[in-house]
């Protein structure tokens, strides 16, 4: 997978990435889902982690396939994007959702988006590919 722009918001979380061997989008945000989902429950510097986790295994018991802890939801909104104009929109709305949110006052202040690689700082994801 190759990750051109990423936000996590509180209820949902923003991606534009390229599949690079073939796999199925469907398949690879499942796969980003479970690896985040436990790199942040399992995160020690998670100050509200007891609180957290007791919502994640409340919302997990609504559901039939959790076993656990619900932390993402399951649907998906996927969008292609087909133009580079398209991308570009889509690159400034996700950067501006914190913004937009009230969090920051500048896209590059948000640590949890790829806005930093965007405006030349290092972001806290290697390996984002910065569309120019």
């Amino acid at each position: 997978m190759e990750i051109f722009a990423w936000c996590i918001m509180t209820n949902h979380i923003h991606l534009i990435f390229r599949s690079v061997k073939g796999q199925k989008a469907e398949l690879l945000i499942g796969d980003f889902k479970r690896f985040t989902s436990k790199a942040i429950i399992n995160n020690p510097r998670e100050s509200r982690k007891e609180i957290l986790l007791e919502q994640f295994i409340k919302t997990g018991a609504k559901s039939s396939n959790v076993n656990k802890y619900q932390f993402w939801r399951h649907i998906n909104k996927p969008i292609e994007l087909w133009s580079n104009k398209v991308i570009d929109e889509k690159i400034n709305y996700i950067h501006n959702n914190p913004v937009e949110d009230g969090f920051v006052y500048k896209p590059d202040d948000y640590v949890y988006s790829s806005a930093r690689d965007y405006s030349g700082k290092k972001g806290i994801l290697n390996d984002v590919i910065v569309i120019k």
